[in-house]
């Protein structure tokens, strides 16, 4: 029996000699090191701070912090060493049902609590992965948890359909979600599945079935949000506010409806409060970003972005997918054919801002391609699917595509939500413009004219409708506008430009203008037609003189007897003008010379009585 010290306690054995050895030299290296501390403390030598151990994180706290990755991080660390340590006590997961078994002695159990542990920690894996967006791991985890809890918990089925309709994925989101228990967040889930399937009798269904609680009233207003109902979303989230004061997320949402109502300084006003408390919020600095960017221009956008793109090296760089994107349409459409396309089915946006990117580089057919087959369901969509179907009409010369594209425009500009807005007034003068009925496309246009004052897209199609109108003083004045502006060379290259301004120039009077516009085009491949318009627009407004000289050259490139009709009559009424004195005598020698570059019987006989009178009158024309 061991024997018991002066101190009561058991005697240690002596244990082996070089066991004591090392306690003797551990005690030596103690002693060594007192004493090697009170020197340092006699010479005022300062001592370095111990490193205190950093404790591990603890996943409440990340949670509670929002840090999503964090807690990804932490737990599928505790979750290998979990199976790590089953793997060295010899228990080995089975390929086939995934469970663990003990091989070593065949005889152990696991322990009670461990399999409760490892759930619980898949369940918080999948929460962080889905609150991170990385919704396909938070599906493999629930998944994986159905497989082998799915009996006793149902309610993973909804969680799981919730991964699906945030991967898109919404047949098969209804159909898990139809396998768990009935509860809010499976009617709130199967509420948001019917609105994106379009299922309206479903949608009715369950949005009979929502309650007046936080969690029903904010799904209510999402789907008002996503059907373009933003006064009533915005109704929803301000009573909300009233009850919930520490809801300040709440005030992004509100800022987004404003946001789309176009109320865009009253977005802004809200948001700054809530970027106060949060200053590094990516979706509020996005929102802001983009109310800059319509009030302002891209640089003021690019500049609220900053704290996001800091540190990357280009756009395809930054790290999150909506700034990525928006970066590109502030930069103007800069690096589009690298970044957008991998969005096309992450951010609804994408696709519409590279159609809008093709339609600029005049890459019809691309933008026709991404548009065909999208059923659109926002007016922007609607709209962008009528430009695109009227650009394919003028290139195919297809009226199948413009009446498409008159029917889209018809649809949103006579919309209830719509017929009192900017881009819907601008959609029924494109109907109309379609249609030809010009006098209605200027009622439109002149409703929202102070809007666009220096716009010269604008302008441009205000003059043309003007022009086909009739109204060629007030045309003229802002086709010339233009000609003043940055892309005035544009405009001079521009065929359907010319032509309205030579016919603007001859209803008012101005056919030498007119003349002079065809001189500077003559080399191009539209001078011909130019000059069928001059030959008949000259003559109807009474310019013989310069309808001669247009059917003169008709004749020269196409001897066709119209245009020997026509240049006949064009002489013969300068002739005539001559005579009671509206025009100059002196015209008579190019009348002349007009009439005898044609060889035909009438010629003679109508510079015979023509010569015969300039005798008479004292008129030189030889």
């Amino acid at each position: 029996r061991p024997g018991i010290s002066a101190r009561g306690g058991a005697l240690r054995p002596r244990g082996s000699q070089r066991q004591r050895t090392r306690r003797r030299a551990s005690r030596a290296r103690s002693s060594g090191a007192m004493m090697l501390t009170n020197k340092a403390k006699q010479q005022g030598i300062r001592q370095l701070p111990q490193k205190k151990t950093q404790e591990p994180p603890k996943l409440d706290d990340l949670i509670a912090r929002r840090d999503y990755v964090g807690a990804i991080t932490l737990l599928e660390f505790e979750l290998q060493q979990q199976r790590d340590a089953k793997s060295a006590s010899g228990w080995q997961m089975n390929p086939t049902t995934g469970e663990y078994e003990f091989v070593s002695g065949g005889g152990a159990q696991e322990p009670g609590d461990a399999g409760e542990s490892e759930s619980s920690r898949m369940k918080w894996l999948a929460f962080a992965a889905f609150h991170s967006g990385d919704f396909k791991k938070a599906l493999d985890t629930y998944q994986a948890l159905i497989e082998r809890y799915g009996e006793q918990d149902p309610t993973l089925h909804t969680y799981a359909a919730c991964c699906l309709l945030g991967l898109g994925w919404y047949k098969d989101a209804e159909e898990v979600a139809e396998r768990g228990p009935q509860s809010a967040l499976q009617n709130r889930l199967l509420f948001h599945l019917a609105h994106r399937l379009n299922d309206e009798s479903k949608l009715m269904l369950y949005h009979q079935r929502l309650h007046d609680t936080t969690e029903d009233q904010l799904s209510l207003a999402s789907i008002h949000y996503l059907r373009n109902h933003f006064q009533e979303a915005t109704d929803i989230y301000k009573r909300l506010l009233l009850e919930n004061r520490d809801f300040s997320a709440l005030n992004v949402y509100v800022a987004l409806c404003y946001y789309k109502l176009d109320y865009y300084d009253v977005s802004l006003e809200i948001l700054t409060s809530y970027l106060q408390q949060h200053p590094d919020s990516a979706v509020a600095l996005n929102l802001k970003a983009c109310n800059q960017f319509r009030l302002y221009d891209g640089k003021a956008a690019e500049a609220e972005l900053a704290p996001l793109v800091a540190g990357a090296p280009s756009i395809e760089k930054v790290e999150f997918d909506l700034v990525r994107h928006n970066m590109v349409v502030f930069r103007n459409g800069e690096r589009a054919l690298q970044v957008l396309p991998s969005l096309i089915d992450v951010i609804s946006e994408a696709r519409l801002n590279l159609v809008i990117y093709h339609m600029h580089h005049n890459e019809v057919e691309e933008a026709y391609n991404l548009m065909k087959d999208l059923e659109p369901t926002s007016p922007q969509e609607y709209i962008l699917k009528g430009v695109v179907n009227l650009a394919m009409g003028q290139a195919l010369d297809s009226r199948e595509h413009l009446k498409v594209a008159q029917q889209y425009f018809q649809l949103v500009g006579a919309s209830a939500s719509e017929c009192d807005t900017i881009p819907g007034r601008q959609c029924m003068s494109s109907c109309f413009f379609i249609l030809r009925q010009f006098d209605d496309v200027l009622i439109y246009l002149k409703s929202i004219e102070a809007y666009f004052p220096a716009d010269e897209v604008f302008i441009y199609n205000f003059s043309i409708a003007r022009a086909a109108a009739g109204q060629t003083q007030d045309a003229e004045q802002g086709l010339l506008q233009l000609l003043g502006g940055p892309n005035a060379d544009t405009y001079r290259a521009d065929y359907i430009f010319n032509m309205w301004l030579a016919r603007c120039y001859v209803m008012n009077g101005k056919s030498r203008a007119a003349w002079e516009l065809y001189l500077k085009l003559e080399s191009s491949q539209e001078s011909f037609a130019m000059l069928q318009l001059l030959a008949n627009d000259c003559y109807k407004m009474g310019a013989f003189l310069y309808a001669a000289k247009a059917f003169d050259t008709l004749e020269r490139l196409d001897p066709n007897p119209e245009y020997w009709e026509g240049k006949r009559g064009a002489c013969v009424g300068c002739f005539q003008m001559i005579c009671a004195g509206k025009e100059r005598k002196e015209v008579m020698r190019d009348v002349l010379s007009i009439l005898k570059s044609t060889r035909n019987p009438q010629v003679e006989y109508l510079v015979r009585v023509m010569k015969k009178w300039a005798r008479e009158n004292g008129v030189a024309v030889s």
